[in-house]
């Protein structure tokens, strides 16, 4: 019995003009059943939705870069779609050197999407992998990950995407090693609850409204990131619970010709924050108003943070 199954054998053809809805479903259909793998061959495959089955694997040809997809690219075909990748419900799942691309089309259309009623929706841990990915040009957010439990992604860029390019609302992951870039709301958006949140070793760039936003948070560590040239807050911290923010470098910018509006005018904005640490972090000019703005409220500390900002 095979576990592995190639959605090339199933009609799929990467020609960026044949609909290979139907081959690919089928493909993941069959490996949900014996908790297998789906393999997609480097091409460009037009597809609508697609879900994924518990403990199963959709394994692609990364060779990505900056500026384009690549290898193994599946492209949204369907405007009227919630989402390219249901991964509700898929366990264990894993998601490996794929290639996302929304061409934009819909309304709040998101790449990767999870979504319970409830935390804990699914009464146990969700666990996804997103590994070495690239997710971008959805009018909604590149991941949306809404009463999820536990997940992890890393080295994957999630880029240019109308919403978010990470949404989460749940708890326990990390984000590791990743690239948010040119996200409409923000590299990362938090929603109603986000709560043990580790974001280690990520370049943050170009985002509108903030780099990371978590408003309502408890038991988030953020290190090691570079927030680059972000059109609000580098680093936006608010409501009830404990906050670390240690060794990151805020930078502000322009565009690559020079031209265009200095931003951002503030690096770490604190509101209405409870038991926040804000320490040792390069802020040296990396904002054009204040490096840091706090309301006062809540017990936080500052301290030890390199601070000078450009007017």
């Amino acid at each position: 019995m095979t576990n592995v199954f190639d959605i090339t054998s199933y009609g799929a053809v990467g020609d960026g003009r044949i609909d290979c809805t139907e081959a690919i479903r089928k493909a993941l259909a069959d490996a949900a059943a014996v908790e297998g793998t789906v393999v997609v061959p480097p091409g460009r495959y037009l597809t609508g939705p697609l879900k994924m089955g518990k403990r199963t694997r959709l394994e692609g040809y990364s060779a990505w870069n900056f500026r384009a997809d690549g290898a193994s690219v599946f492209i949204l075909n369907d405007p009227e779609a919630v989402c390219l990748l249901d991964i509700t419900g898929a366990f264990g799942c894993a998601v490996c050197g794929m290639c996302f691309d929304g061409g934009r089309l819909g309304e709040n259309v998101h790449g990767i999407y999870l979504r319970w009623d409830r935390y804990n929706g699914g009464s146990e841990e969700d666990t996804p992998a997103i590994d070495d990915c690239r997710v971008g040009n959805f009018t909604g957010d590149g991941v949306h990950l809404e009463h999820i439990w536990c997940f992890s992604i890393r080295h994957s860029m999630l880029h240019r995407n109308g919403g978010a390019g990470l949404y989460i609302d749940g708890w326990d992951a990390f984000i590791i090693d990743n690239w948010f870039t040119a996200n409409r709301h923000g590299g990362i958006l938090g929603g109603p609850c986000t709560a043990s949140i580790t974001a280690t070793g990520n370049r943050v760039e170009w985002n509108r409204e903030a780099g990371f936003r978590f408003i309502n948070g408890d038991s988030v560590n953020i290190t090691g990131n570079f927030f680059d040239r972000s059109f609000g807050p580098a680093l936006w911290l608010g409501g009830e619970g404990q906050f670390r923010d240690a060794a990151n470098t805020f930078k502000w910018g322009v565009n690559d010709d020079g031209g265009g509006t200095k931003s951002p005018d503030y690096d770490v904005c604190l509101k209405n924050s409870e038991a926040v640490i804000v320490q040792s972090n390069a802020m040296y000019e990396g904002a054009m108003k204040d490096s840091i703005v706090y309301d006062g409220a809540g017990n936080c500390v500052i301290r030890d943070n390199l601070s000078h900002h450009t007017s």
